[in-house]
């Protein structure tokens, strides 16, 4: 999935299941592994993304985004990269909460519905997820220009670059479903020579987000 003019192709794969999804905000904590649902889905997206040349495979660090690439290493023989700026959000002193109780706080209204402007307790803001996210993805397409890289992450972080990508304000993103396992394509032109984007950045094309089933093969930028 690569082209002439240079335009490099980002697939933004959301871990698989684990045991706690939907249950508890695990953040960063450690020794969090996939489901035996999760590793189907993860052998499923693997079979999926083996469709394309596929240039490199980049992972969050996390267990459950390394589990997730390991059927896409294996199929296309390729070495899994870790990347930290791949990181699910920091939650800080909310890491390992139960949902339920976190969404009888007062502060879940504005995680839900003003997330530009908050910081979790001890952690990370929204808007310094989705500026590194957004810094990541720029330098992965630096790295492999007109090639096709993909990039194993978590829900938060690959919605909060989505809604960058779309121009969506980030007090939007929750309004964007990235399920387990799902595959969201954006395609990244070539910069022109001599073009003024602060940090170097482009506008990409989205081409599909929490896509579960589909042939990947056909997309492309129109």
């Amino acid at each position: 999935m690569s082209d002439s003019r240079g335009s490099t192709t980002v697939l933004l794969v959301r871990h698989g299941r684990t045991p706690t999804t939907g249950e508890l905000l695990p953040g960063r904590s450690p020794g969090l592994h996939l489901s035996d649902q999760g590793w189907e889905q993860a052998r499923a997206a693997a079979e999926r993304i083996a469709e394309l040349p596929v240039s490199a495979l980049y992972s969050s660090p996390l267990e459950r985004a390394r589990e997730t690439a390991q059927p896409s290493a294996e199929l296309l023989g390729l070495p899994v990269r870790e990347d930290p700026a791949l990181l699910e959000l920091d939650v800080g002193q909310w890491t390992g909460r139960a949902l339920n109780d976190l969404n009888r706080l007062p502060e879940w209204r504005t995680v839900q519905h003003n997330p530009s402007a908050f910081r979790f307790p001890g952690g990370e803001s929204f808007p310094e997820m989705q500026r590194r996210m957004v810094d990541a993805v720029q330098r992965l397409c630096a790295s492999h220009p007109g090639g096709t890289v993909v990039c194993f992450s978590h829900a938060d972080p690959i919605r909060g670059l989505l809604a960058h990508a779309m121009g969506t304000p980030l007090d939007n993103f929750q309004r964007l479903s990235v399920g387990p396992c799902s595959i969201s394509v954006l395609s990244y032109p070539a910069a022109p020579d001599g073009a003024d984007a602060p940090s170097g950045e482009v506008d990409p094309v989205v081409l599909t987000v929490n896509s579960t089933r589909d042939s990947l093969r056909e997309l492309v930028a129109s």
